[in-house]
């Protein structure tokens, strides 16, 4: 069964969570966040944020954290086909209580919609806060452009001003 196997990121002064469901096989093996070339997190972030897209995995770390964003995912391990989140099985969650109870977090939001159902089944509760489901970018999500999907993730500028 495979295990997530990348740290959270975040600092005292993150001021939103934002949630994926569970690392793809690219990510795992990459062992960072959104690693895909063809995920367009970051492409996302970037044009939502209006920056240059952070190429390494450093350059990522810092721009999240510049702005005030933690990233993490919902689950910390589970059976799961690929990279399908359709197929995922077994999920056990991550304690997202060390982000919350360290950070200045106000606001979560869930890249997608199984990352969104995993977090209201077994997270919501402990965190007290609700989450904002935002599409997916992932490329499976393909009904949604970059520029649809940054007009869609615009939604967490409040929450970082």
């Amino acid at each position: 069964m495979p295990v997530h196997n990348i740290q959270p990121i975040f600092d005292s002064h993150s001021q939103i969570l934002i949630l994926g469901s569970f690392p793809s096989v690219k990510s795992r093996e990459g062992e960072f966040f959104y690693d895909h070339p063809q995920n367009r997190f970051w492409r996302v972030m970037a044009a939502v944020l209006e920056c240059p897209v952070p190429v390494t995995h450093e350059q990522k770390r810092v721009f999240l954290l510049s702005h005030g964003i933690a990233l993490w995912d919902v689950i910390a391990s589970c059976e799961i086909s690929g990279s399908s989140d359709s197929s995922i099985k077994n999920a056990v969650p991550n304690d997202l209580s060390r982000i919350i109870l360290h950070s200045n977090v106000k606001a979560v939001f869930c890249n997608g919609g199984t990352a969104f159902k995993f977090y209201e089944k077994y997270s919501r509760q402990s965190t007290g806060m609700p989450a904002m489901k935002l599409p997916s970018t992932s490329p499976a999500n393909a009904v949604f452009s970059i520029h649809k999907l940054s007009e869609e993730w615009r939604a967490i500028l409040p929450y970082l001003l």
